[in-house]
């Protein structure tokens, strides 16, 4: 059963992660996750306590976010530099924009990350 919020949210993430350059959405372990080409810098899901997001943030920034109660490792992957948000009503998507793209960076080839610097440099 999905949780509450759960299409609105799943709206609210595509929108920021389509929006990056060569992403594409894959249906993986039965989430949605996004793709910059063949890797995977984020997905989205539930758990037992709700909605969740889990991005790509490498290993030093990764212990950063995890001192921020709405973050969590995220399950099987945190030994890879991924960590998990909460999704609630109180989510700022601004943030979760700029952790999008921060997880984007970590996997984006330089093609994709040059087309992302023009995007940005327009807003």
């Amino acid at each position: 059963m999905k949780a509450k919020g759960y299409e609105r949210a799943l709206k609210q993430v595509r929108s920021l992660c389509l929006a990056l350059p060569e992403t594409h959405e894959v249906l993986a372990w039965g989430h949605p996750t996004f793709r910059a080409g063949k890797k995977m810098f984020a997905g989205f899901g539930q758990d037992e306590e709700g909605l969740t997001l889990g991005l790509k943030v490498g290993f030093d920034r990764q212990d950063e976010l995890l001192q921020d109660d709405r973050f969590f490792p995220t399950p099987y992957a945190a030994r890879q530099g991924w960590v998990s948000l909460r999704i609630s009503a109180k989510t700022d998507w601004q943030e979760v924009r700029g952790l999008v793209h921060e997880a984007y960076r970590q996997v984006a080839i330089s093609r994709m990350l040059k087309e992302l610097d023009q995007l940005e440099s327009r807003l």
